[in-house]
């Protein structure tokens, strides 16, 4: 069972822009990239539970009521919050608070051996990364700048490229964490 953080990234770093929308992400020309490691639809295919921050559950889930936009997750999808969200009609969403060390074992539990997907965001992904439960990164950096925004891993990691290639406009890139990164003493 792997711990993956999927995600898509602006070239100066942010996942979201100021006021939280991806709105940015969707007028890039993406194609699926051919390594299945680095795919949407493998990832889609291999996870069994979902994990998102707050704010990310509201963009999606505002885009659903909307009518935009399906839900179209038929795992557990658990979000971290400390606010009262309402849920998704017909979805498997499950509200939980506190440290993901300590709610690791619930989320993997109802995944049924299968890979776990952090879908956002960067603060979330780097609770995983600080408490050595996320394996690797699958990120798309789209050719655009946002100036501002959410960043897409708020931590100091020290990563190791395992897979790039281009798809369509994006650079999509695996990573492999290596555990957190050394301060800039190590440098001597």
């Amino acid at each position: 069972m792997r711990t993956t953080y999927y995600t898509a990234t602006s070239l100066d770093g942010f996942i979201a822009d100021a006021t939280d929308s991806l709105e940015w992400l969707f007028v890039q020309t993406h194609e699926e990239p051919e390594r299945p490691a680095l795919r949407y639809d493998d990832l889609v295919g291999r996870v069994g539970a979902l994990v998102m921050g707050a704010t990310t559950y509201t963009w999606i889930r505002d885009r659903v009521v909307a009518g935009t936009e399906a839900w179209s997750y038929d795992v557990p999808t658990w979000v971290l919050t400390h606010r009262d969200l309402p849920g998704v009609e017909g979805a498997d969403v499950r509200f939980v608070s506190g440290d993901v060390a300590a709610l690791h074992s619930d989320v993997e539990a109802s995944a049924a051996g299968r890979d776990l997907w952090v879908v956002g965001g960067g603060d979330l992904a780097g609770q995983y990364a600080d408490a050595g439960l996320l394996d690797d990164l699958v990120v798309s950096t789209a050719p655009v700048t946002l100036g501002e925004g959410r960043p897409l891993l708020p931590r100091r990691l020290q990563l190791r490229l395992d897979d790039v290639v281009r798809a369509g406009d994006f650079v999509c890139a695996r990573y492999l964490v290596d555990g957190p990164r050394p301060s800039a003493d190590w440098l001597g």
